[in-house]
């Protein structure tokens, strides 16, 4: 049997995670039982939310994380050698597991067979056609509702999600405004995937570019930092204006036992009547199968466009989140084992 290499999480993070918050450790991979297969990891998806659900990780427990890993060795029927399956199974590079029962780092989730992609990589099912693209999906058409003509903003539009989510509003006949952090990142979103402005939040003065790239106000939101960029979208909003709040980037790595210092949005949110509401992964996961196939569409049809910032080798997955969570990354980040 090969040899496992695994990533535990050993001091909780104290702002920016550290390469000294992590241990690798080698360990020999168990023998299979009955409905057993041994998955290995092909790409490991990087995400803000590692980040935010550190409060509720351990000190000892493997890293948590998906990943796409391909059945090795079988002792299942319905789990042929050669399959691929999605999984929550964290940073590891073999995973012992029953397919046809709950085996994931969130305890919540049985490991699932990859869907056909058609032409596209596998890697895919970590990002546009994974759980990221079906939150920006349904998060954005079933909280924002955006109309014809609307104005949407999206903050962390380079990544993952904001970058899909700008695209499905253009799609929807909206005018997009993106806020990233560099200058390739406006490139990018303006040049490549549509968006009619850019915003660099480093550089500009949030409100006073806002004002001027939609001086007719904003009609819906889709929040990935939080902070004080939302604060100035949020007091620019037009009447019942509707915010999905789907991340916090912005304050991940703040001392949580300081309070934030942010302009207050109970003003406006009381003025303009706005719905502001918080979405995550799991609350859209019944619908998978529906974005999958929407999202599959627009990519053949050339509608809908992605990148990735791909880390190579399983021990640079320390270095993809602390990568990630300086805002460094371009579209997807994924670590190929």
């Amino acid at each position: 049997m090969p040899q496992n290499k695994r990533y535990i999480y050993v001091n909780a993070f104290e702002g920016l995670p550290k390469l000294t918050d992590f241990e690798l450790i080698t360990e020999d991979v168990p023998s299979l039982q009955s409905n057993e297969v041994l998955c290995e990891a092909l790409y490991f998806s990087v995400d803000p939310y590692m980040r935010a659900h550190s409060n509720w990780m351990t000190e000892g427990q493997t890293m948590i994380g998906t990943q796409v890993a391909k059945i090795v060795e079988s002792a299942h029927d319905k789990f042929p050698v050669g399959s691929l399956l999605f999984g929550d199974f964290g940073w590891q590079l073999y995973t012992v597991c029953n397919p046809g029962v709950t085996h994931s780092c969130f305890d919540r989730r049985s490991p699932q067979l990859l869907s056909d992609l058609n032409h596209f990589p596998a890697s895919l099912s970590l990002g546009v056609l994974g759980m990221p693209g079906n939150l920006a999906y349904c998060g954005l058409l079933e909280v924002c509702k955006p109309e014809t003509g609307e104005v949407v903003v999206v903050s962390g539009a380079g990544g993952a999600i904001g970058s899909i989510v700008g695209q499905i509003a253009k799609i929807k006949g909206c005018k997009v405004v993106g806020i990233v952090g560099s200058e390739e990142k406006m490139a990018w979103i303006q040049d490549e995937l549509g968006f009619d402005a850019a915003i660099n939040y480093k550089t500009s003065n949030v409100a006073e570019a806002l004002q001027e790239a939609v001086p007719e106000g904003v009609d819906c939101y889709f929040d990935n930092v939080g902070g004080e960029t939302s604060s100035a979208v949020i007091a620019q909003m037009n009447m019942h204006g509707r915010v999905a709040c789907c991340g916090a980037i912005a304050i991940y790595n703040e001392d949580g036992n300081l309070p934030s210092k942010v302009t207050p949005i109970q003003l406006p949110i009381i003025a303009k009547e706005l719905k502001i509401e918080g979405i995550t992964g799991r609350r859209f996961a019944k619908r998978a199968d529906e974005s999958f196939k929407v999202l599959t569409k627009w990519l053949v049809e050339g509608k809908l466009h992605y990148k990735e910032t791909v880390y190579g080798g399983f021990e640079k997955l320390p270095e993809a989140l602390i990568s990630i969570l300086k805002g460094e990354n371009l579209g997807k980040a994924i670590v190929r084992a």
